[in-house]
């Protein structure tokens, strides 16, 4: 017989709830992760964490240190200037900082050291392997799911030689150059043998769909993905929309593979900051509900940068079944606009969306990552459970158990079909 939620105070369904989020394993969607067998692609450690973009962006606020100045410094040297500026000097207050110092607490290092030795030599002496399975296992996260970009050299060469996913790491097609960058993709195209032209006519169509048939065999994504700017429009008359129409669309059909789109990025705002130079802008949700509309047959994921888009996300969400919202991305994953966001999901979608991914980059930020989500989507939950318990529902643990299962792991894993069968590659 299950325990009764409803009688109890409120702090005892809060206790509960919290008990459920924390012991429930997730899958991590979204990542930029990757296990130690692709070399230098694999980040993790003391100096990676802390040169991390969003704490680049942050230290140049504290300094008048120029990026020139930044750039020409080694990555220890870039670490060391980080640390004294944005947790010596002053107090690390935000949710980038916040991470370093809880991932530092979660292996008993002192996150208030006037330096960096203790922790380099801490992650210095660690077994890659095991300390790749300790972090997620810390986090709680039975599965990640890679960014794979078939058009990246040296991860290209890793797959070709001996694949890259393992139990624990899933890949996903990135197709950001073939989507973005039409302009030169054609002679990378050609350079590997497809026989593509600048022009999208039906021989190109026909070799760009063999290129996706071919990776979509070596890697076996759970979905195909790209980041796509504030002004994506769709449709329109541009490569971009005839590539999704001709080439995206028809082979996420044929495999039953989902496509997920993640959309309001503009890159480059401040270049001299590199990867922390990127922007935010609304971006016009009808595209999206016009591929839905257009696309039944085909599942799509969606998470968008702009905070003024999620009501617009949610309420597609609502009007087309083939799309699954997922996420709180980059500089929205805070936790006063996660909370807001996954407080207006219950309440337009019930348990039918994904509350969150982390978006690592370095393996231990999956550590604070999680644990901050965590906290907000407990929160969120006992506000909707506490609600529907006064309005009479007999709530019980179980049920809790089971939308927090759903919102961690069960909607992605069935919207991506995670124990389908292999596709096998031709002969």
């Amino acid at each position: 017989m299950s325990e009764p939620t409803a009688p109890f105070a409120d702090r005892d369904l809060r206790r509960i709830i919290q008990q459920v989020v924390e012991s429930t394993p997730v899958i991590d969607l979204h990542t930029h992760l990757f296990p130690p067998r692709f070399g230098a692609l694999s980040l993790w450690g003391i100096d990676e964490l802390v040169t991390y973009h969003y704490l680049i962006a942050e230290v140049f606020r504290f300094t008048p240190l120029s990026p020139e100045h930044f750039w020409a410094m080694s990555k220890a040297e870039q670490a060391d200037l980080i640390w004294e500026h944005l947790f010596v000097r002053n107090t690390p207050l935000s949710e980038a900082t916040r991470g370093v110092v809880a991932v530092l607490t979660a292996f008993g290092l002192d996150p208030a050291a006037r330096d960096l030795r203790e922790a380099r030599a801490f992650f210095a002496s660690a077994d890659v392997e095991q300390h790749f399975h300790r972090v997620l296992d810390m986090a709680n996260v039975s599965a990640a799911v890679m960014t794979n970009d078939p058009f990246h050299t040296d991860e290209a060469r890793v797959w070709c030689a001996s694949g890259g996913g393992n139990g624990r790491f899933h890949a996903a097609l990135r197709l950001d150059p073939l989507l973005n960058q039409w302009e030169t993709t054609p002679a990378r195209l050609s350079a590997q043998g497809y026989g593509v032209s600048a022009a999208i006519d039906g021989q190109t169509a026909r070799e760009a769909r063999r290129f996706l048939d071919e990776w979509i065999a070596r890697m076996q994504p759970l979905y195909m993905a790209v980041s796509l700017p504030s002004d994506f429009a769709y449709p329109e008359q541009s490569a971009r929309a005839e590539l999704l129409r001709q080439v995206i669309f028809p082979t996420a059909r044929e495999h039953g593979v989902p496509f997920a789109m993640m959309i309001g990025v503009r890159r480059a705002v401040n270049p001299a900051l590199r990867d922390a130079g990127d922007g935010v802008g609304k971006a016009d949700l009808g595209a999206v509900e016009a591929i839905c509309r257009e696309n039944p047959d085909c599942r799509f994921l969606v998470t968008v940068l702009s905070r003024e888009n999620q009501h617009e996300l949610v309420v597609a969400a609502r009007k087309f079944s083939n799309l699954l919202p997922f996420g709180c991305w980059w500089f929205l994953n805070n936790p006063s606009i996660v909370a807001e966001i996954t407080a207006e999901r219950l309440e337009m979608l019930g348990s039918s969306f994904v509350p969150q991914h982390s978006d690592a980059r370095i393996l231990e930020q999956v550590i604070y990552k999680w644990r901050h989500a965590r906290r907000v989507v407990a929160e969120a939950l006992f506000a909707s459970c506490r609600d529907l318990a006064a309005d009479g529902w007999p709530l019980t643990r179980e049920h809790i158990e089971r939308d927090v299962r759903r919102l961690f792991s069960e909607n992605f894993s069935n919207w991506v079909g995670l124990d389908r069968p292999a596709v096998v590659p031709a002969e």
